[in-house]
């Protein structure tokens, strides 16, 4: 009797213990679901690879992705899937837009805009030579690289024009390097 009486004790005291690391573990694995939601639904880091986007970011760059925000405006630096690679590269034109570029020259719909790129560095195209469209079809982007002259962009074929679906979001924060950390635009 005083032994099943012992082993009793035994299992209460293992079963005490055993709660009490759960209990003590429940605090971590909140922690962890709330990182693992916050990266896979609001915010997430990225890091720039290529020049594509020079002097603007930098080849190593560490953003903040805003996946929160779905409602691209001209010039919004954002992040999008292409043939399975991210590219991280300026929204230049807006669906419902004609597009072209003459002389240096930025132009939306026939009227010009200043680009944020100043210098002159920027090939003539337009919308209709390079797609044959007149105007951006409803839900895609146009977007190009600050660093034209060595930008893998929607003027080439690899890329064309965004699918809404296909943008991630947008990058307004630059964490690293240390030095730069602040605003993007």
């Amino acid at each position: 009797m005083e032994e099943k009486v012992e082993k009793q004790k035994v299992d209460y005291n293992e079963q005490t213990r055993i709660f009490k690391i759960l209990k003590a573990l429940v605090p971590y694995v909140g922690i962890v679901i709330v990182v693992v939601l916050i990266r896979t639904f609001i915010m997430t880091p990225v890091k720039v690879t290529g020049s594509s986007m020079y002097a603007t970011l930098k080849d190593g760059d560490v953003l903040i992705l805003n996946k929160l925000n779905h409602s691209y405006k001209r010039f919004d630096i954002v992040v999008a899937n292409v043939e399975n690679t991210k590219i991280i590269k300026r929204v230049i034109g807006l669906p419902g837009e004609t597009i072209e570029y003459k002389d240096c020259k930025l132009y939306i719909n026939g009227k010009e805009i200043e680009d944020l790129v100043k210098t002159c560095i920027t090939d003539d195209f337009s919308l209709e030579k390079l797609y044959n469209y007149t105007m951006i079809p409803e839900g895609y982007y146009f977007v190009m690289g600050d660093n034209r002259k060595n930008s893998l962009d929607s003027r080439s074929d690899e890329v064309g024009l965004i699918p809404k679906d296909k943008i991630d979001g947008t990058v307004s924060l630059r964490l690293y390097p240390f030095y730069a950390i602040g605003t993007v635009k």
